[in-house]
Parts: structure tokens; C-alpha cells; sequence
């Protein structure tokens, strides 16, 4: 290994907390991953890192050398793609987390056709509902669908995420289909969420927002579950249109108080804010911005 790839493995050590995770990211021997540590330092004549068994924590030379290198390493990375075939080329391995339903709905298509356009490429994907550390736990770029609050990672926009009240045919004949919403009182509710309680917010015709308080008879934090879950007639679940898609459309499930207009998130693709965004990533990026625009699962068209 030359002095570029020390770097690499310095700025890994770093981002990962701990020579043990960098070394697991890496694919590395931990004991390899340390010595290439030693050798850095031994040439530098500096201490980079005070280590314990655990954690690992940057001196003030460390601090001045991390950021140095990652500015040069960034550059490095920045000057190869736009040199590497003139920027056709997409080769590497992109690693990602994505939400598990959002993942396992789309996903497996948009996957497929990116690889066929660039066979160079692997992927490496984690389906999860968990905020995922991207520095500590070394992934490239997530998609997010929330209100971004981390200042620690920047986010370039995919789509409005919109929301439907729905249920079943057979449980609106039995219970009653709610025409504004205080009737809304006397239905059972499917919660995507497991908080004690929820909130729904609704904005009439005339632009007056109103706020209905409602407990859930089953709650849960996967939509396609609950999906099932009206399907089967056991009340109205308040839920992405993405996830009840296909369930609307071909009526299983009916969209209920259409004339009123419900809060909306953002999905987004997020990469952590001092890293140079890939080709790779910018790409792919492209590619669901494509895939999403006018798409009738995230305009709330049925």
C-alpha cells in the first residue's frame, strides 16, 4: 500500500469510531488496519490518534490531518471521474440505505435498470426504518422521506411523499363512509406509527386547517402491514400513497375526504455534507428524479 491508501484507511479509522469498525468496513484485518495506522504516524513523527480498546479520538495534529486529507482525497476522486472516460464510466461499489417499504416497492426495479446501464457497478443495499449513521457506519448516500434536520449531511430532493385517509368497501357499508371530519369520531384507525397517540391534520376547501385527535385500534411501523390490515376490513389507515397505491387503484381500498388536503413529507437523497458526492451517486440521483417525476404513485393520482 502507498501513502494514498494509508490516508484512506486513516480517514476510515476516523469516520468509523474505532479501528476495530474501520477495519470491518474495510474488510481488513484489524491487525492490518493498525499497523497501517503505526506506519502513517511513524512517518508523519506525530501522534494522529490516542486510542483505547473501544474508541479512538484525533489529536490536534490528527484533527489538521484528517481534514487535509479528506480535502485531497476528495479532489483526487473528483479529478479521476472527471478524467475516467469522460464521464461515462460508473465502476465501484455503492453503498446505500434506503426505508424498508419505500425500498422493497421501488426499488428492486430502479436497481435492475441502473445495473444494466452500468454493469461496471455493485451495490450494497441496507432495507432499514432506522436513521442510519452514514460516516460511522460507512454508507455513500441514503434516501430519507422526513423533515431533514441533521446540518451534518446535505440533500438534493426526490419527490413529495403524499398521504391518504382510506379504507376497505366492506368496512365503509358496515360502518359508514365519513363525509367531513367529525365523522371521522366514530371510525376505528390503523396507526403507522407506535406513539401513544396521533394527530391528524386536515385543510379544508377554504383553506381552514383542522386538528382530529384519534387512538388506533392496531399500530404499527410498516405500511404495507397495515395496508393488509383495511384490506381486511379493521379500519382507516392514514398512509403513504406509494404504500396504498396499488390497493386504491384497483379498489380495494377508498380514498376518503379527497376535497381535503393532508400534510405532505419529502423524500430525499442524502450524502454526508464534507464528502464528495461520486458519479455513481449523482447518477443514480438522476435516474430516480427521472424514474419519479410524473409518476402517478407519488402525485396522489389513482
Amino acid at each position: 500500500m502507498g501513502q494514498l491508501e494509508d490516508m484512506q484507511i486513516f480517514i476510515r479509522i476516523v469516520e468509523a469510531g474505532s479501528i476495530t469498525k474501520a477495519s470491518e468496513q474495510l474488510n481488513l484485518a484489524k491487525s492490518a488496519v493498525s499497523r497501517r495506522l503505526n506506519d502513517l504516524e511513524e512517518r508523519l513523527g506525530v501522534q494522529l490518534l490516542t486510542r483505547t480498546t473501544r474508541q479512538s479520538h484525533l489529536t490536534d495534529a490528527g484533527k489538521y490531518y484528517y481534514q487535509q486529507t479528506k480535502n485531497i482525497l476528495e479532489k483526487i476522486d473528483e479529478l479521476n471521474e472527471e478524467t475516467t472516460h469522460s464521464l461515462t464510466t460508473v465502476n465501484g461499489t455503492l453503498r446505500m440505505t434506503v426505508p424498508l417499504s419505500f425500498g422493497l416497492i421501488y426499488f428492486s426495479d430502479i436497481i435492475d435498470e441502473f445495473s444494466k446501464e452500468h454493469p461496471n457497478l455493485n451495490f450494497e443495499l441496507d432495507f432499514s426504518d432506522r436513521i442510519v449513521d452514514l460516516v460511522e457506519e460507512g454508507f455513500e448516500l441514503a434516501i430519507r422521506i422526513n423533515k431533514l434536520e441533521d446540518s451534518t449531511y446535505q440533500a438534493k430532493r426526490l419527490t413529495p411523499i403524499k398521504f391518504v385517509l382510506c379504507a376497505s368497501p366492506d368496512y365503509l357499508k358496515n360502518k359508514g363512509t365519513p363525509q367531513k371530519i367529525d365523522d371521522l369520531k366514530n371510525h376505528t384507525f390503523l396507526q403507522y406509527s407506535l406513539d401513544k397517540s396521533i394527530t391528524l391534520t386536515l385543510t379544508d376547501p377554504q383553506g381552514i386547517t383542522h386538528q382530529l385527535p384519534v387512538t388506533s385500534k392496531i399500530k404499527a411501523t410498516n405500511g404495507e402491514f397495515l395496508v393488509d390490515m383495511a384490506i381486511k376490513n379493521h379500519g382507516i389507515t392514514y398512509i403513504p400513497t406509494f404504500i396504498a397505491y396499488n390497493a386504491l387503484k384497483n379498489g380495494k381500498l377508498i380514498p376518503l375526504l379527497t376535497e381535503y388536503k393532508l400534510p405532505s413529507l419529502t423524500a430525499y437523497a442524502v450524502y454526508p455534507r464534507n464528502r464528495f458526492l461520486s458519479l455513481r451517486c449523482r447518477y443514480l440521483i438522476d435516474y430516480i428524479n427521472k424514474r419519479f417525476s410524473n409518476d402517478n404513485h407519488w402525485n396522489g393520482t389513482f
